[in-house]
């Protein structure tokens, strides 16, 4: 499988343990690229951001609808092995119940999640999607295309983002962004959800307190599955890589890894 993978390398002396992110539904791994890419190069970190099959400059787009989450996580397993050392992976959204799934196969040093998928899936996430926006969920299941839930950039912004994003950065995030996987989308709901009690490496699970996808309490039980405290960034969508704030994000993460010496 062709996989976008972007990279950025420290301009020093690395640390030994590189770091992968994997980004979420309707995202690829330009999201990464924004901020985060250079912030955690800037501090000594070899980082790459992967594209799913299907989305970015990965191939796959043609079957993308069908592709079901356990091929994402082969995407993720291969990119892993083309890199000199098992990585920390870093997951957002859908890209977190990624590497929750990964994690109960493969081992890694340690594990972020952002604003994730809950292990209990996203039926209560889809139903308050259906209840903010019934037409453009009835056009969801009769077209099997995900892309109207974020086909404005007002449906985007309310997904993803704070009321203080500023408009020129908005219109250019949404001009990338990309149907998705039904297939994945259904696994998450309940057909392949993640299974905790497999997973024994340090994870840190992190939310927002004004995140119109995934509710504090969701972030919560991710928290508790594996076996954690959940921390809240305030005044963020659900984008934590991209919107206002997102560098307080970052080092929150990079604080936790020298805390776990990484």
């Amino acid at each position: 499988m062709q996989l976008e993978v972007i990279a950025r390398e420290p301009a020093a002396d690395a640390h030994p343990t590189p770091v992968l992110f994997v980004h979420g539904m309707w995202h690829a791994a330009w999201c990464w690229s924004e901020h985060f890419l250079p912030y955690f190069a800037q501090h000594g970190y070899k980082s790459y951001a992967l594209s799913l099959r299907g989305h970015g400059a990965s191939e796959g787009r043609e079957r993308l609808r069908w592709i079901p989450l356990a091929g994402f996580v082969a995407d993720v397993a291969q990119v892993v092995d083309q890199l000199e050392s098992p990585p920390v992976l870093v997951g957002h959204s859908m890209g977190g119940m990624i590497v929750q799934k990964y994690l109960e196969l493969r081992q890694a040093p340690a594990a972020v999640l952002l604003a994730s998928a809950p292990p209990k899936g996203l039926i209560p996430a889809t139903l308050r999607v259906a209840r903010r926006h019934p037409l453009t969920f009835l056009k969801v299941n009769l077209t099997f295309s995900l892309i109207h839930n974020v086909s404005t950039a007002e449906l985007y912004k309310e997904a993803f983002f704070s009321a203080s994003i500023p408009g020129r950065e908005l219109t250019a995030y949404h001009a990338q962004v990309q149907d998705e996987s039904f297939r994945a989308y259904v696994d998450m709901m309940a057909l392949d959800l993640p299974r905790p009690e497999k997973v024994n490496i340090p994870v840190l699970v992190l939310g927002t307190t004004d995140d119109n996808l995934i509710a504090s309490s969701e972030v919560e039980a991710t928290a508790k599955a594996y076996n954690t405290r959940a921390e809240f960034f305030p005044d963020m969508g659900h984008a934590m890589m991209l919107d206002i704030g997102w560098q307080a994000v970052a080092d929150r993460i990079l604080d936790w890894l020298n805390e776990q010496g990484l």
